[in-house]
């Protein structure tokens, strides 16, 4: 049997796309339309087949993402095209997420670490910590406390240690996992003394503890679209998704006990994508205030701990 694979391997590398795919450009190209014809998904960090085949590809190359150009006449060596090859079909066979096939995720100028222990960074807090979450935070030097509760990866809790130079974070999730991942990301920004990683089951694990500002990116996504999710999705922990048939298990007990953990003046904020029309039929007294970014309008509500009861 060994003989005939052996065979098949030789072949494969005489007459394959091993063979006749030799620069980077005919590599970039074979990419675009294997995605296009296995219809693949894009939710995790491009919108199109091009982005995510250049990003595969330069991640997988060890060449920088933005400078594409220089490369293009590249040659690639036989042990760089059996790598992009199995990549390319994970993605196209296996549905795999590129941020999980080369191990990184973006948020703006920011790179993380991730893999399958959590779901791929996508916020749109990231575009709201750019300005400090102006105009709700009148001065980013005058947070001392915040958190990210169901932080994940812990990308946001990165963005806002630099978002406000003086606060001390405390980055919050449920999954153990999760929170191995973290603390690499931590780690890897030198932000162990200014990043408190804690297991808790929302406020469970925080009794006590009070913060200017609290952000939170939690599973929202309701029973029926979950059923319905791209199969990229199914490679991300679904704990992380979906939370109860109305997508809103998790945003309950975030508003219920969110005030005793606020400083006073302090601010509530959270994403919860389309479910805007869910959320206000839930808390149809509580005065929400919902967000635009570049990326979308009313995914992200806020609310002050004096109008929470």
């Amino acid at each position: 049997m060994n003989d005939v694979n052996e065979h098949h391997d030789e072949h494969e590398h005489e007459h394959g796309p091993l063979a006749e795919l030799v620069t980077l450009r005919d590599w970039l190209r074979y990419a675009v339309t294997r995605f296009n014809r296995g219809g693949v998904f894009f939710g995790h960090g491009c919108t199109d087949a091009y982005d995510e085949a250049a990003w595969l590809l330069m991640a997988t190359l060890a060449l920088p993402l933005e400078r594409l150009e220089p490369f293009l006449d590249a040659c690639i060596t036989s042990e760089e095209r059996d790598e992009l090859f199995a990549r390319i079909n994970r993605r196209v066979d296996e549905r795999v997420p590129t941020a999980y096939l080369v191990n990184e995720a973006w948020l703006g100028e920011f790179r993380f670490y991730v893999d399958e222990r959590v779901i791929v960074p996508r916020s749109f807090f990231a575009e709201l910590l750019e300005d400090g979450f102006a105009p709700w935070v009148d001065d980013p030097e005058a947070v001392g406390s915040a958190l990210d509760l169901c932080t994940g990866s812990g990308c946001l809790a990165v963005l806002m240690a630099h978002a406000f130079p003086q606060a001390g974070i405390v980055a919050a999730d449920l999954s153990t996992d999760a929170l191995e991942v973290a603390a690499r990301n931590v780690a890897d920004y030198g932000l162990d003394e200014r990043i408190e990683l804690v297991r808790s089951d929302v406020f469970g694990g925080l009794a006590g503890r009070r913060f200017d500002l609290i952000i939170s990116n939690p599973p929202y996504v309701t029973a029926a679209a979950v059923a319905a999710l791209p199969a990229e999705y199914l490679h991300e922990p679904q704990m992380a998704l979906g939370a109860g048939e109305d997508g809103l298990d998790v945003v309950r007990r975030l508003l219920a006990e969110a005030r005793e953990h606020l400083n006073p003046g302090g601010i509530l904020a959270v994403e919860v994508g389309h479910n805007r029309a869910l959320v206000e039929e839930a808390f149809p007294n509580l005065p929400l205030t919902w967000l635009s970014t570049r990326g979308g309008e009313d995914m992200v509500f806020v609310v002050r701990r004096e109008d929470l009861n």
